[in-house]
């Protein structure tokens, strides 16, 4: 099963080319149940081959994802929490994913749009509650493009490594959700203790 959505996933890629990827990240970034999973990683390997460029690949990717978080972003600004908790569900959001993903906001403000980024089952929903909290639209987007792009560099690099091969690249990917973890433990220590220094000096 894997295998045939990889190689479908080629194909496509292969055909609509960065258009594709910018299209196919979009809808990652939304509410639609398509992992960048299986989106980067194969782009990557047609990289490997010569086929499609890295780099270009990786602004497509990081692109697509701001493309999606905004229209979350705009959706949840206009529309607010109330409304999203009560019909959400028609357009495929959960109460349940939808509330994880305020209280994460809420625990760990604006930081929490570029860390959310980095988490799965959070990355799709983490810019509803800065919509509804109507978060400064350029520090909105610029945390979200920063930690997109960590997370779409990661899935590059392990389909440039690791090539066609959907075994390697699924334990890659799951080995890399501890060194993620880490790095997402100190960023949320440092991003802390210089708020409670700055909140000092005030």
């Amino acid at each position: 099963m894997v295998e045939t959505v990889v190689s479908y996933l080629l194909q496509t890629i292969g055909h609509l080319g960065y258009v594709g990827i910018v299209a196919l990240m979009f809808l990652e970034s939304t509410f639609f149940p398509f992992p960048s999973e299986v989106i980067i990683p194969p782009a990557a390997y047609l990289s490997a081959k010569g086929s499609m460029n890295i780099y270009i690949v990786i602004l497509s990717g990081i692109s697509g994802s701001l493309l999606g978080a905004l229209f979350n972003y705009y959706i949840s600004r206009i529309l607010g929490i109330r409304f999203l908790m009560k019909y959400g569900k028609f357009i495929g959001i959960s109460k349940r994913a939808l509330a994880k993903s305020s209280r994460f906001f809420k625990r760990h403000g604006a930081i929490s749009t570029f860390v959310g980024r980095l988490l799965p089952g959070i990355r799709q929903y983490i810019s509803m509650p800065a919509g509804v909290a109507k978060m400064n639209l350029f520090a909105f987007c610029i945390f979200t493009a920063f930690g997109a792009g960590i997370w779409v560099g990661i899935l590059a690099f392990i389909g440039y490594a690791a090539g066609n091969n959907p075994q390697i690249v699924k334990l890659m990917i799951h080995r890399s959700y501890v060194y993620i973890s880490v790095f997402i433990l100190i960023i949320t220590a440092a991003y802390i203790t210089l708020r409670r220094r700055y909140d000092k000096r005030i």
